[in-house]
């Protein structure tokens, strides 16, 4: 909470939710702190780490921003607004790394076994929680609610699991504060997670978001959780985005990609950050209509084209294919954090990507395929023979291939195949993968060809 004194009902220096004691601040950045005032109002901003004020006049519309310069990560610090109405000050502010956990279900979910066993040894000051109320609107609201907490047993039971063991990892790592904000929605397709205009600058997506399936649960037109959840916290300043969904876009999988890098692209302009993004794959499950889950698998793993992205792969994680939502979530946190410490902060920790299909050689009756992200071979996990390779020929007819894995390539084959010419590996709803580089992350999903594939049952 902050401490408010007035002086006078009207007009009185006003801030959002998110602006308030306990936040946590990015570090050696300018940090925007905004708000509401007195038109034209002119008042100042007091840091406690630095010796300068800064001075800042409220617009036209009453409406102010400031940036404000801050240190390497530190404090508890303080921040004193003065205005000729009444003085605001915010205590217990920390400076250090700060990141948006977003998506439907997966990523909200919380209090799993795995945070039940840490939930006697979590309380740590040094890692805080703001958790955005769940709301929908037409328009672009102002205000997100939502209060900066400490985690603790009480405050943890209520976070995202993943984003969670996402944060203890960074501040393990980097030692220094971390600051979590979650904004989830359970259910939800990508549609709504960006600025309607987004959709109707393209006919394909347009038509696309007109399929929203019709549900009592959420909202069904585009935007209204991007108005009410995301574009009120789009001026605080953040180190990157973790986000898993893309179960509720299954079933129109073929404009996910575009989609969803144009969702990146929209949030990236409305904070004025080019900040990274990190996302989860989804998991393999037995979905409704035959390559639901393939299709929008692919379409993930394309939008790893779109700059500063990267993707979690977790095929291995999965103990259930009838269950939507795999229960390893540290696993999950781990692997995006390993994505955020090597290519965000640039920290020396060996290979920590799945291996991604570059390219392919035929040789007589067998099709050699080469990789990224496995400079140290490849390797089986468990009893038993590489899974989840097929191969055909011209006549599309795929037969489970013979596998042999070398340094620096896998090599497929089939006896009854005298000429192959495309190969598939995982590419099904519930293909769970037993291959890995060295390191121990599965190979990515994904197919030689581009056939088209029966979605009848």
């Amino acid at each position: 909470m902050f401490i408010l004194v007035l002086s006078n009902l009207h007009a009185a220096i006003s801030l959002p939710p998110i602006i308030s004691s306990n936040m946590v601040l990015q570090q050696n950045a300018k940090a925007t702190l905004w708000g509401w005032a007195d038109a034209t109002e002119r008042f100042v901003i007091i840091s406690s780490w630095k010796t300068e004020v800064d001075s800042i006049m409220a617009f036209n519309t009453g409406k102010w921003k400031a940036q404000i310069a801050t240190p390497s990560a530190g404090g508890p610090y303080t921040i004193t607004i003065k205005g000729r109405r009444n003085t605001i000050v915010l205590e217990n502010i920390l400076i250090g790394e700060v990141w948006i956990c977003s998506g439907q279900s997966n990523m909200e979910m919380s209090n799993n076994q795995q945070i039940k066993d840490v939930l006697p040894s979590c309380a740590n000051d040094k890692i805080r929680f703001f958790t955005v109320g769940k709301k929908t609107s037409d328009y672009p609201q102002d205000h997100a609610t939502g209060d900066w907490v400490s985690c603790d047993e009480e405050t943890l039971r209520r976070f995202s699991a993943a984003g969670y063991f996402f944060g203890r990892q960074l501040h393990q790592e980097l030692g220094v504060p971390v600051g979590l904000i979650q904004s989830t929605y359970s259910g939800t397709p990508v549609e709504l997670w960006e600025p309607a205009e987004v959709l109707e600058s393209d006919p394909e997506m347009k038509v696309a978001s007109t399929k929203i399936k019709d549900v009592t649960y959420r909202p069904n037109i585009p935007g209204m959780i991007y108005n009410a959840m995301i574009y009120p916290i789009s001026n605080y300043t953040i180190a990157g985005t973790i986000w898993y969904q893309g179960e509720g876009n299954t079933a129109r999988a073929s404009t996910y990609q575009k989609m969803f890098t144009g969702m990146i692209g929209a949030w990236r302009k409305q904070f004025a950050q080019d900040f990274p993004f990190y996302f989860v794959q989804i998991a393999p499950y037995t979905y409704e209509f035959p390559y639901e889950g393939a299709l929008l698998m692919e379409q993930q793993s394309r939008s790893l084209s779109y700059p500063k992205t990267g993707m979690v792969v977790i095929t291995d994680l999965v103990e259930d294919v009838k269950n939507l939502h795999p229960q390893n979530k540290l696993d999950i946190g781990l692997r995006l954090a390993s994505l955020a410490l090597g290519d965000t902060y640039k920290k020396q920790i060996g290979v920590y990507k799945s291996p991604v299909f570059k390219s392919m050689t035929k040789s007589k009756k067998s099709i050699s395929l080469y990789f990224d992200h496995a400079p140290n071979g490849f390797m089986i996990k468990g009893d038993g023979k590489p899974t989840e390779f097929l191969i055909a020929g011209a006549d599309k007819n795929f037969l489970p291939a013979e596998v042999e894995m070398l340094s620096d390539r896998i090599v497929v084959s089939n006896a009854n195949i005298s000429d192959p010419i495309a190969v598939r590996f995982s590419f099904s709803n519930t293909g769970t993968a037993n291959i890995f580089n060295k390191e121990g992350y599965p190979i990515t999903p994904f197919r030689t060809d581009n056939w088209e594939v029966s979605q009848t049952k």
